[in-house]
């Protein structure tokens, strides 16, 4: 999927590139500076090299790229609205006129998109079930790519408004940290968690970027382990704790285990040995196991890693192909009852425009 996407992006780039610098060299005043075309030309390429060069420092390539892509969007859609509206009066507009209209629209578009994912809100569920279990408030977030759009002080005042909802218990849904965090961020945001005053504790399973695609960073997936446990959070990778009497809290290694070489377990085979008369948690990564959990007859499946679908309008891309079998919000499948978070961060795209970032807070009865 990933490499889909990639190849999609640099197909569109420099798609966007060409059309930008053929609507640039529309300007009337390029023809005031020369007479010539391929000159005109030039120019409109190094404004348009100007703007990336701004750019790339300031928001990094890829969300460069992201804006200008979005930029592209809307001028074609700013094109065709003003080549219908030539028809309507039988009278074409110049090629330059669709720019203000696209320009403003395109920063709108990105300017809401940074407020979505660099503010975090706070999102309710109620959770019904015939199981004997207590009142039970669950607080999960996942995605929180320490680095990306907060820092690890920055994830400690996030910590604090999760404190504020007094939960019962903490669920961390993957990928905490990324590539690129480094081991002080990840050290202070351990640290933050290690602050939590719960009834029954943090609970933490991983998620595709946890471990690393890379060996940049100075430190291992063991690495992060020993500094979560070293601040009370409990790392389930395919195991299962009894809490209260009441309920389990079943942690599964990430789907992206395969890719590295290594297996996990069959949630069959994870609750087979389990008291089924009790409430179950699941806390799986990625939302794409959805028939299986529902067979085994958990009772609540936690999920992040999509971003909520990120961009609107490719929001439900994962489900179009396949990938992920809910992109965001809660469903039900026969007794098992799934929630995908889009995240309380973002990744390397700093914009989210088909949702927000959130942490979730559930309420079992």
């Amino acid at each position: 999927m990933w490499i889909a996407i990639l190849i999609a992006v640099i197909i569109a780039a420099v798609g966007g590139l060409v059309y930008l610098v053929s609507r640039v060299y529309k300007f009337p005043f390029w023809k005031k500076l020369t007479g010539r075309r391929w000159l005109r030309i030039i120019y409109a390429a190094l404004a348009v090299a100007i703007v990336i060069a701004i750019l790339v420092p300031t928001i990094g390539y890829i969300n460069a790229v992201i804006s200008l892509i979005v930029l592209v969007l809307f001028w074609l859609v700013c094109n065709l609205i003003m080549f219908v509206a030539g028809k309507i009066r039988k009278k074409r507009f110049n090629g330059y006129w669709a720019a203000a209209p696209a320009f403003v629209a395109a920063v709108v578009y990105l300017a809401v998109g940074w407020a979505l994912a660099h503010n975090v809100w706070v999102t309710q569920y109620r959770i019904e079930t015939d199981k004997e279990i207590s009142k039970l408030r669950v607080i999960m977030f996942a995605d929180s790519h320490i680095g990306a759009t907060f820092d690890g002080d920055g994830f400690a005042l996030h910590v604090k408004n999760i404190q504020n909802q007094n939960p019962d218990v903490v669920i961390i849904a993957g990928d905490f940290i990324d590539d690129g965090t480094t081991k002080s961020d990840m050290e202070k945001a351990c640290a933050a968690l290690g602050t939590l005053e719960t009834t029954y504790g943090v609970y933490y399973s991983f998620g595709n970027h946890d471990k690393g695609y890379y060996d940049s960073r100075g430190y291992s997936g063991d690495d992060l382990i020993a500094a979560l446990e070293k601040n009370n959070v409990t790392v389930l990778e395919d195991e299962a704790v009894l809490l209260n009497d009441e309920f389990y809290i079943i942690g599964r290694q990430d789907a992206s285990e395969a890719e590295r070489g290594e297996a996990r377990a069959e949630i069959a085979d994870i609750v087979a040995s389990l008291d089924s008369e009790k409430f179950m948690i699941v806390i799986d990564h990625q939302p794409n196991d959805y028939e299986k959990e529902a067979k085994a007859g958990v009772d609540l499946v936690l999920s992040g890693h999509t971003h909520g679908g990120q961009l609107f309008p490719i929001t439900y891309f994962g489900e179009w192909i396949g990938a992920n079998d809910r992109t965001y919000g809660y469903e039900r499948r026969n007794n098992t009852q799934f929630i995908v978070t889009s995240g309380i961060s973002d990744w390397e795209l700093k914009f989210k425009t088909g949702t927000k970032s959130e942490f979730v807070v559930i309420d079992i009865e």
